[in-house]
Order: structure tokens, then C-alpha cells, then sequence
């Protein structure tokens, strides 16, 4: 039984008694026991549990974990301290660094300081296979995701969405709610974020956004 110990649990009730989880358990099952698999199986909601659904800020839509050892820990984006940030993370805080001032290069790349202050870090598939990314791609977790976006669009207290690339935009669609932010990028991987990243001003944006609806800024620092 999954349990994140928040308003999570009371929302999702019967999500996973649903077929297409009910499926995707029995495939996890097997990948477990069979592959190695990122992130380990006790982090693989470490988004909802660190941010609960009344707490929710901003959304950062990622695709699917690092495929790396040691580096995938339940968050978008994010790897544990000690671990060397990817390059995606590295644009990211670029992008913070041009924005706001705020210099987060050169430390570590844990973003658990984000997801403790509001900012849901959410991939559209939560596991993957080492060294094989895209491996758990239409195997359910599309479902899941789809499924959490839509509560959180629901929600009548505003949010921010943050959507980079094309496998973040596929959620676009499930966004409708007027009260809620969406701002859309290129991905911040090398290969794209020259094209449409740098330059987004997503995290200003964020910011101006909450204020005006009378709620905190996010600190984007990591310390």
C-alpha cells in the first residue's frame, strides 16, 4: 500500500486499486526483482511525500529518473548530495543564476529545499532502468501522472506550472483551470536549451505570479 502521509493519501484513494496500476505493480514487481531500477523502489514518490497537495507552489514537470547509478532519488530534476549534478540541473541553475542572481552552481544538486518550500518535482514517469532512459515509458506511470495533474488542476489555490520539452507539454491539455500559471520552455538538456531555455525567466515569472495572488515567493537557493 502506497502511503505518502499527507493530503495525498486521502486524494488518491482507489488509485491504486485501479487496473492499469494493479498492472504496473506487477510489472514493477518483476523489473525489481529482474533489472536494475532507478530510483530504489522507497523513493519512488519522494515528490508527493516531500510536498503535499495544499502546499503545491509551482509543478516541474520532468520526463522520466536519471538512468544513472546513484543518481535518481524521487525528484524531477534532482540528485542527492555528493552526486555530481547533470547537465540538465547545471541549465537550470544558469538559468536561476541570469533570472534572479541567485548562484546555486558549483554546490550539489539536491533540490529537496524546493520540494520541502512547495515545488512539486514530477516526472511524467517515475522509474526507469539503469542506462536504458525511456525504458518504463507507456507502461502505466503516463497514467498516474495524468491522473495527479488533473486533481492539482482542480485546486482553486493558484500554482505555477513549469512545462520544459515536449513530454511535459503533453500535459498541457489537462491544465484548464484560469487560476493556475502555465509557463512553457524548451528543455533544459544541452541539446535544447539554446533553443528556447535560457532566457525563460520561469523562476521571476513564478515568483511575480504567487505574489500577485497574494502567496510566498519560492526561495530557488538550494541552501
Amino acid at each position: 500500500m502506497v502511503k505518502f502521509d499527507n493530503d495525498w493519501d486521502e486524494l488518491l484513494n482507489g488509485e491504486f486499486d485501479k487496473e492499469y496500476y494493479l498492472n504496473l505493480r506487477k510489472f514493477l514487481i518483476s523489473e525489481y526483482r529482474t533489472q536494475r531500477i532507478f530510483p530504489g523502489m522507497y523513493d519512488i514518490f519522494n515528490a508527493m511525500k516531500l510536498t503535499a497537495y495544499d502546499s503545491v507552489k509551482c509543478v516541474i514537470i520532468g520526463q522520466d529518473p536519471y538512468h544513472g547509478e546513484g543518481q535518481a532519488h524521487g525528484l524531477s530534476f534532482s540528485v542527492r548530495k555528493g552526486v555530481t549534478p547533470p547537465p540538465s540541473l547545471v541549465n537550470i541553475f544558469k538559468e536561476i543564476r541570469d533570472d534572479l542572481g541567485i548562484d546555486n552552481t558549483g554546490r550539489h544538486g539536491e533540490l529537496t529545499k524546493w520540494a520541502e518550500s512547495g515545488v512539486l518535482l514530477l516526472n511524467s514517469v517515475l522509474t526507469v532502468r539503469a542506462n536504458q532512459p525511456r525504458s518504463h515509458r507507456g507502461m502505466g506511470w503516463e497514467n498516474f501522472t495524468t491522473d495527479v495533474i488533473k486533481l492539482l488542476n482542480q485546486r482553486e489555490k493558484p500554482m505555477v506550472f513549469m512545462l520544459w520539452g515536449a513530454d511535459a507539454r503533453a500535459k498541457k491539455q489537462f491544465i484548464t483551470n484560469p487560476n493556475h500559471l502555465i509557463l512553457e520552455a524548451a528543455h533544459p538538456s544541452p541539446l535544447s536549451a539554446y533553443n528556447g531555455f535560457f532566457g525563460c525567466r520561469h523562476f521571476s515569472k513564478a515568483n511575480d505570479f504567487l505574489r500577485s495572488n497574494g502567496l510566498e515567493e519560492i526561495e530557488w537557493s538550494i541552501d
